[in-house]
């Protein structure tokens, strides 16, 4: 039986369920902005990954089935019968495993800038950062982190916002940013998704090196009902770099997909 943690949880608005689920090393602060947009039409949840910001930290090692279960125990916790379902990078990930778990409770799904369909290659590379990070420590790897999320205008012009991203991940406990990294690296969902039948959002950066467009579209055709959104010049930060350019598009999705 798969042990889940009470996570911790931010919930505003009125209207129907609207899960957020955030990235590695990442909080739930990060949907602030989609949640001041979005909270008069629906509730929003955002919620912190176990071992990240304010939610207890994992007694042990932890797979992609225990963050499925930590969002089945805070739906039941919190009530919530239908929701709709939008996770980052990999709440990308976490999101589609949970419709596929509990394809009753979910409305529709938002998978941004998420990875299915990697080469071996491509999972080699993300393996090699978790290596790098076990050799050198976080810290160190973390500025190559960085210009990978952040287009360079942006670090250019907002060098406080990459602080406060960089903090939030050196605040993460070690052991548990890599195992999510390793779980971001290991997971592929090309063999399933084609079971994820409720309505879904794809989207991602134009320049986002590990979620490129062309896995993205691969994602796109695999879902039976998807749309495939490509966000101009962006790479893998959007919630933070380009929240106002990503929340039209969640708004006419949602609105589309209904309650």
């Amino acid at each position: 039986m798969t042990k889940a943690i009470e996570c911790a949880v931010a919930v505003e608005g009125q209207g129907p369920a609207l899960v957020m689920i955030h990235g590695i090393g990442a909080r739930k602060t990060g949907w602030d902005k989609i949640t001041a947009a979005l909270k008069d039409r629906y509730t929003c949840i955002r919620y912190d990954l176990r071992g990240h910001g304010d939610s207890p930290l994992p007694a042990g090692p932890f797979g992609l089935d225990e963050l499925v279960a930590d969002l089945e125990a805070l739906r039941e916790r919190l009530g919530v019968e239908k929701m709709h379902v939008i996770g980052h990078s990999l709440g990308g990930m976490i999101g589609p495993a949970y419709a596929r778990k509990y394809p009753d409770r979910v409305l529709s799904v938002g998978l941004l800038s998420t990875a299915a369909f990697r080469s071996a290659q491509d999972s080699e590379n993300v393996l090699k950062v978790v290596h790098a990070m076990e050799q050198k420590g976080i810290p160190q790897v973390l500025e190559t982190l960085t210009q990978r999320w952040f287009t360079e205008s942006f670090c250019e012009r907002h060098p406080e916002v990459i602080e406060w991203r960089k903090q939030q991940v050196i605040d993460t406990d070690g052991e548990v940013f890599l195992n999510v990294f390793r779980i971001y690296a290991q997971t592929e969902m090309s063999p399933w998704l084609h079971e994820i039948n409720h309505p879904c959002l794809v989207l991602t950066g134009e320049f986002d090196g590990g979620c490129n467009p062309q896995l993205n579209r691969k994602i796109a055709d695999a879902l039976p009902d998807s749309e495939l959104v490509i966000m101009p010049g962006l790479k893998h930060a959007i919630l933070i770099e380009a929240s106002d350019r990503v929340t039209p598009h969640l708004k006419t999705f949602l609105e589309k997909t209904g309650s």
